[in-house]
């Protein structure tokens, strides 16, 4: 079932089936990183402004990081004329069955700019022995994997933001798919065109937020159903994508640098910030949860 008011819920995240959380990561290289065109209100003003060897360094800090945290990381390479391919979180959405059979379900881009970088990821998770999932031709709209499709912590459970480059209707072929409830939440604000740049599931019970990017319903699902919420300072979330921050392990927080008033409140939650410089990535609508995807 899709859920789109608070009064439509019949279950408790407790109530949920678990899931394993992924312990693998991967990343594509920055080679052809740059901001050629204008898909989203960050990008603008920013076309042809990327610092290669500046990003490529911001890029291996977060790698780096990752592998300290004790997690494994595969890098693909990025593939000239596609750009925005390093914000691999976007193409796809891996997933576990019941019966522990792995797949990931195919993205349908919604910009004409990025469809090309679908078969890159494809293959990469061909090549790991997961399943390919396409969205059936007779299924509406676009959709754009863990940009928008969120595993709640621990949960078989999937948070799915539309409006912008997801359409809704997406979202009850996927629940009849995979098996799982979804509760879908509709983005009102162009700055925050994905739902992994205003809201990012911390552990099973906490997440950071922006209430200004989802409408009455949406804020009331998220109230209902996560206990601690943390609001992210406007300011720090549309120009700092403080939310597309990423919490892999259910205690560390990756984040970028500067966010002053959020890492604060991540600290008096019991959670340890680590700050990183994704500035180059900015320029492009981007930060440390869209330049990666886990993957089981």
């Amino acid at each position: 079932m899709v859920y789109r008011q608070a009064d439509q819920l019949d279950f408790t995240i407790e109530t949920t089936p678990p899931m394993p959380l992924p312990r693998r990561v991967l990343m594509v290289s920055p080679d052809h990183f740059d901001v050629e065109y204008v898909i989203n209100p960050h990008m603008e003003g920013h076309v042809g402004q990327v610092d290669r060897a500046l990003a490529r360094r911001q890029w291996e800090a977060l790698r780096d990081t990752y592998r300290t945290l004790g997690f494994e990381v595969h890098v693909l390479d990025g593939v000239p004329g596609l750009p925005d391919m390093v914000f691999c979180a976007n193409q796809t959405l891996p997933f576990l069955r019941g019966d522990g059979g792995r797949g990931v379900v195919l993205s349908r881009m919604h910009a004409p700019q990025r469809r090309d970088e679908v078969p890159h990821l494809a293959r990469f998770f061909e090549q790991q022995g997961y399943a390919l999932v396409s969205i059936p031709d007779e299924v509406p709209g676009s959709f754009e994997g863990m940009g928008d499709a969120l595993w709640h912590p621990g949960h078989a459970l999937l948070w799915g933001g539309y409006g912008f480059r997801t359409d809704q209707a997406v979202y009850a072929w996927l629940a009849r798919e995979l098996g799982v409830r979804v509760v879908a939440l509709h983005l009102t604000d162009p700055d925050f065109y994905h739902l992994d740049t205003c809201l990012s599931l911390l552990d099973a019970g906490t997440a950071l937020y922006v209430p200004a990017a989802f409408d009455e319903a949406g804020r009331a699902l998220l109230h209902r159903l996560i206990p601690n919420l943390i609001e992210v300072p406007e300011r720090e979330a549309r120009e700092l994508l403080a939310c597309n921050a990423h919490c892999p392990d259910g205690r560390h927080v990756l984040i970028q640098r500067g966010c002053t008033e959020t890492v604060a409140r991540l600290r008096a939650a019991g959670f340890e910030p680590i700050e990183l410089d994704t500035g180059e990535f900015l320029k492009s609508g981007g930060s440390v949860f869209c330049m990666k995807l886990m993957f089981f």
